[in-house]
């Protein structure tokens, strides 16, 4: 019995220690839940009244940085940008900033260029920061993506150089032409020819004049205040007819194909334009003695059904790091070539902008030496009757006759284009 008792006693005692020690744990743990963490220190509560919500409408990435440069607020544009990483700032010129700033309250500022991350390109990301104090203890640092506005600032320097350029060119030559005329007066000969040369010059300057003109106008003017619905066989037919001359000279032959009867909304002379500089591109960079072909088709798009135009020469065709670069603004694949055909640059960015304003976009599929394909897309206008297929083309050429299977997107091209490369990436 005694050791019954004995036994029963320390079972009694263990049981009273075990719930003390419970007891214990259980107050213990609730005076840590409610003491602050580390992490609870640098939470939105910190920031002064208002702050969050003014960083939160502002447009340049922020950040929020405590005395121990942890980071206590920051956009989700800081972290795009990649300026916050583990809850630090990633950029150690702006934290030896937010240091200094914190030390003497001074407000800083500096321009930066930054590596992109995970992009593997060369170019670099330009930003503005700015430091300033905010309260006694928090560093509000600003940062401004400056990327885009320096590419914007580039691209006038290079408009404006190169304006200068094409214009110093014909007129300087005018200039000497003139005064080799003056020297020549006894010369009928050589007075004449000087003279034949001052036209062209004087033709040319005309030209550049005339697109800079256009292409001022695509980009400033909005093309659907005098939009109307615009026929695609005149576009056609006004394309053709404005290459006939240089293209009889090189004895091209333009052929039209396609779905006749289709109509885009949109301004008509710029549309007019525009396609009249892909007709005439391909004519210039055309063989003697080839074809060039225009088709137009309906083809369907979830916002709405599209009208493709398409242009296709069998010229010298365009190199792969060629085409990112051709609808820039004098941008040329062969200068000494362009130069020789009159060209200014300017045509294909006239082009990219008219469709771009109209709600579409042109493409281009290439090979070189066989040939190329520029595609202009386009919103339909509604028809006014159903389309219906061509049975002859619009310009001089094959005048075979064309059924159904005939029509672009068929299984076999037209009969206006049997010696013209297929473009399987243009016209799928």
């Amino acid at each position: 019995m005694d050791v019954n008792a004995a036994v029963a006693a320390a079972a009694a005692i263990a049981g009273v220690c075990t719930g003390v020690i419970a007891m214990l744990a259980f107050r213990w743990s609730e005076r840590d839940q409610k003491r602050p963490t580390r992490t609870s220190l640098h939470t939105d509560p910190v920031l002064p009244p208002g702050v969050d919500t003014v960083l939160s409408v502002l447009r340049s990435s922020a950040v929020v940085l405590d005395e121990a440069d942890s980071v206590v607020k920051a956009s989700s544009a800081a972290y795009a940008l990649g300026l916050v990483r583990g809850g630090k700032l990633a950029v150690e010129p702006m934290l030896q900033m937010a240091r200094d700033t914190r030390r003497d309250g001074e407000i800083r500022q500096v321009e930066l260029d930054l590596p992109r991350r995970g992009t593997g390109r060369g170019d670099a990301l330009a930003v503005s920061a700015r430091v300033a104090p905010l309260g006694s203890r928090l560093v509000l640092l600003l940062v401004e993506d400056l990327t885009e506005a320096r590419r914007i600032e580039a691209v006038r320097r290079d408009f404006v150089a190169n304006v200068s350029h094409e214009l110093k060119t014909p007129v300087g030559a005018l200039s000497l032409l003139s005064e080799a005329v003056m020297d020549a007066s006894d010369d009928p000969e050589a007075v004449e020819r000087f003279a034949g040369r001052m036209q062209i010059e004087a033709t040319r300057l005309t030209s550049l004049v005339q697109e800079l003109i256009d292409l001022s106008r695509v980009q400033n003017d909005d093309p659907l205040e005098d939009a109307e619905p615009v026929r695609v066989d005149e576009l056609v037919a006004e394309a053709i007819d404005r290459c006939r001359q240089p293209a009889a000279t090189k004895q091209i032959t333009m052929a039209a194909g396609g779905t006749a009867d289709l109509q885009i909304w949109g301004n008509r002379g710029q549309l007019a334009a525009a396609l009249g500089n892909l007709v005439e591109n391909a004519v210039n960079y055309s063989p003697a003695r080839t074809r060039v072909g225009i088709a137009a088709r309906q083809v369907a798009a979830p916002g709405g059904d599209l009208i493709e135009v398409a242009v296709t020469d069998q010229g010298i065709g365009i190199s792969d790091k060629d085409k990112e670069r051709i609808f820039e603004r004098f941008y040329r694949v062969d200068p000494a070539r362009s130069r020789a055909t009159g060209g200014t640059g300017l045509g294909l960015a006239i082009v990219k902008h008219v469709a771009a304003s109209h709600g579409g976009e042109v493409t281009v599929w290439s090979s070189e030496g066989q040939g190329s394909t520029f595609t202009l897309r386009l919103p339909e206008a509604v028809a006014t009757r159903a389309p219906q297929k061509r049975t002859h083309p619009a310009s001089p050429g094959p005048t075979d006759e064309r059924d159904e299977d005939d029509a672009p997107g068929s299984d076999r091209t037209t009969t206006a284009y049997e010696t013209i490369p297929a473009a399987p990436e243009v016209l799928p």
